[in-house]
């Protein structure tokens, strides 16, 4: 009897334990995708920005190179990750600070990102960036340059004048730089639209030979060729739709003929969108296709852009394309090997790969996935964060239900 009594009473206190477990996994709030992306940008973003900011990049990043390295000027790493995450993250320093968690996370590395920009061009700073003695700078210069068209106000306009100065002198000496008959063209490009939008003199001959190059490598349905060569990557992705966008808007804010324009370019962006959501696979993977797959998101730069800038095209929702973009995050950066003990990202696709790096290939080049982050700059209370999530193209043909049809579109003029 006393037995069963105690084995009554510890099933009892068993069952209120439990139950009370239960109701406390309950309570704990889900992180919103919001909170998941920020989260993640910090821990892409927090140990550059931190160093950075006081002159300690080059002494405390771990650097690795690719293991094809060409023996170039292994100092052309800290330009470019600095260079490629600040135009992925410019967007989200536009929203103003409160005293919300994600607030002051964005207030604080915006501190640290304009003392990294200043450190970038004192020729006194450790942490001076290289902006002589390859031409591999005038690639990451126009992402800083860019950076600056992503966010004037909340990253050009507080720099003092001495930095600035520092910026157009650095821009204006890359001149130059001999450009590669590919999108390097749009580099040179991007730099002279920067330098048009603050009013200084500017390259009109680079700037035309950009877009009218452009013009002659699209082969249709929003794809151009990298140079007279077709060859399938996501460099439309990387560098060609944003950065002729982009280009084309301030030549049209300027009142500047060019030979595409602005609305053109902008519709076979969001043609190319359309293909680039539905090659996103039903288990939130995509095509590991071409040179520079360690850029890992962010050959989803145009999608990002769009949706925080232009609009997504009618074909697709906000709740789509996020919780496409949310669960490619959350499969790829689940792997702690993309991290090494540093914070810094490592060579690899999905975790440590160094044998997917190609020559150019150095652990700074990685930041461009940083690009993919760009609808940071929409405020939270915007539809691209509450509308409910949706499944993307894939996921719903796959499973049987009714999805849009595809077809080829013209988009020549």
């Amino acid at each position: 009897m006393k037995r069963q009594f105690l084995f009554s009473a510890f099933l009892f206190l068993f069952s209120c334990s439990f139950q009370s477990y239960s109701q406390k996994k309950e309570e704990i709030p889900q992180q919103s995708d919001r909170e998941y992306w920020v989260d993640l940008l910090c821990k892409i973003s927090e140990p550059v920005l931190q160093n950075i900011s006081k002159g300690e990049l080059k002494k405390n990043m771990i650097v690795e190179l690719s293991p094809t390295w060409d023996k170039r000027n292994q100092d052309v790493t800290y330009a470019e990750t600095f260079g490629r995450l600040m135009a992925g993250i410019a967007p989200w320093f536009n929203l103003p600070d409160d005293e919300t968690s994600e607030g002051q996370k964005r207030s604080r590395m915006r501190k640290w990102a304009l003392a990294g920009y200043a450190n970038a061009v004192n020729p006194a700073n450790p942490d001076y960036l290289l902006w002589k003695g390859h031409s591999q700078i005038l690639v990451d210069a126009s992402y800083i340059a860019q950076s600056f068209m992503r966010a004037p106000k909340a990253l050009w306009e507080p720099l003092d004048d001495v930095t600035k100065q520092r910026y157009i002198n650095e821009f204006k000496g890359l001149r130059s730089v001999r450009a590669s008959y590919s999108n390097w063209l749009l580099f040179r490009g991007m730099i002279e639209a920067f330098l048009l939008s603050i009013g200084e003199e500017y390259d009109a001959f680079a700037l035309d030979l950009s877009i009218r190059k452009m013009e002659e490598w699209y082969v249709g349905d929003g794809w151009y060729s990298d140079g007279p060569e077709y060859s399938l990557d996501y460099y439309n992705s990387y560098v060609i739709h944003p950065m002729l966008v982009e280009i084309l808007e301030e030549m049209k804010k300027s009142k500047i003929w060019s030979a595409i324009s602005f609305d053109l370019a902008l519709r076979r962006m969001q043609r190319y969108n359309e293909l680039l959501e539905r090659l996103i696979s039903p288990e939130a993977t995509f095509p590991v296709i071409g040179r520079s797959m360690t850029y890992r998101m962010g050959a989803f730069q145009p999608l990002a852009l769009a949706a925080w800038k232009y609009g997504l095209p009618s074909t697709m929702t906000e709740g789509q394309v996020r919780n496409a973009l949310t669960s490619i995050m959350k499969r790829m950066f689940s792997v702690e090997e993309n991290f090494n003990e540093g914070g810094f990202l490592q060579l690899g696709f999905i975790g440590h790969q160094p044998n997917l790096a190609d020559y150019y290939t150095n652990n700074g080049s990685l930041y461009m996935t940083s690009l993919s982050f760009m609808p940071l700059g929409l405020p939270p209370e915007h539809s691209f964060w509450t509308s409910p999530a949706e499944e993307w193209t894939s996921l719903k043909a796959w499973k049987g239900e009714m999805f849009r049809k595809d077809y080829h579109q013209s988009v020549k003029k």
